[in-house]
């Protein structure tokens, strides 16, 4: 029995034939790719750029008005910029001895500390509802999604209630304590926990000797970090953002965050227009750490999203 090999002139014969056959499934494949990238539509765009102008626009006024003189802010244009921000800046600076730098230290400090120990208390939780099984588990569960659809007004009265008996009104603890728990937070913690720790890990850890509080912050922590990274924003957000808790708690203006400060120099602005260039330069100032953190903090969500890449 012969076998008969095929000769060069077939052989370029059937290169000649699927030559275009391959050139066909190729333009086919780059027009598929280009359909799945084609552009939005219209009506998309013009929304997005609705909703971009209606984030941005009070961003760019603040920004403008921090520049003028308390003459140009009621009589220039809207969006005409003036050359007295540094001006602006040392008058807000020399306020009552620099009262705004203090202002400013206690937002960093109710915000800074009250998010740490809120993601530490958000970790804990979260990881415990998730890896671990107990009784009344879903009951927890449900309580902490209501605690989610409560906002926080509803609770500053009864806080200051309870506060007030112990007698830490009018003191850091009063804006601190209310901060450490974060439904919202536990709830994300634990949705996170449970979808980037694998049980087989932690049964790992287990059976290596090590102990529930070593397993959870040296092998259940890094792998949370991302979304406990976005927990510390979101808290860190809120409390820097927050008024009505410290405005009932607090009573001493050396102990007001920004945003009481602020609104006790917006209203003593109707006796004294000047003030209200203060208050611009003070709204303006107080953005510039929260864009600092998100520029900073970006990161982790990047490297997240590269792993996840990776991974699909």
């Amino acid at each position: 029995m012969s076998t008969q090999t095929p000769t060069r002139d077939a052989r370029s014969a059937d290169a000649a034939v699927t030559a275009p056959a391959r050139r066909r499934a190729a333009r086919a494949n780059r027009t598929t790719v280009r359909g799945a990238g084609e552009r939005p539509s219209g009506t998309a765009t013009a929304i997005l750029l609705v909703g971009a102008a209606y984030c941005l626009l009070p961003v760019a006024w603040v920004l403008v008005a921090a520049t003028k003189s308390g003459r140009e802010l009621f009589s220039s244009f809207t969006f005409a910029p003036s050359t007295h921000l540094l001006t602006n800046i040392s008058d807000l600076a020399a306020y009552r001895d620099g009262l705004f730098w203090r202002w400013m230290l206690n937002t960093a400090l109710y915000a800074g500390v009250g998010a740490i120990l809120s993601v530490v208390v958000s970790a804990m939780a979260g990881y415990a509802l998730a890896k671990y099984r107990f009784r009344g588990k879903s009951a927890v569960f449900n309580v902490l999604l209501a605690g989610v659809l409560v906002p926080g007004v509803v609770l500053a009265i009864p806080q200051y209630l309870l506060l007030a008996q112990i007698g830490l009104t009018n003191t850091y603890w009063a804006v601190l304590l209310p901060s450490i728990i974060s439904p919202y937070g536990i709830y994300l913690a634990r949705i996170y926990s449970a979808a980037s720790v694998p049980d087989e890990i932690v049964e790992a850890a287990r059976t290596d000797g090590a102990s529930e509080t070593r397993t959870f912050f040296q092998v259940a922590v890094p792998m949370m970090m991302p979304g406990l990274v976005t927990v510390f924003l979101f808290q860190f957000v809120a409390i820097w953002n927050n008024f009505m808790l410290p405005y009932i708690m607090l009573g001493n203006d050396k102990l007001f965050p920004l945003t009481v400060g602020l609104s006790g120099l917006l209203n003593q602005g109707a006796s004294q227009p000047a003030l209200y260039t203060l208050v611009i330069t003070g709204a303006l100032l107080s953005i510039i750490p929260l864009i600092a953190l998100f520029l900073v903090l970006q990161r982790y969500w990047q490297v997240d999203l590269a792993a996840g890449g990776v991974k699909a």
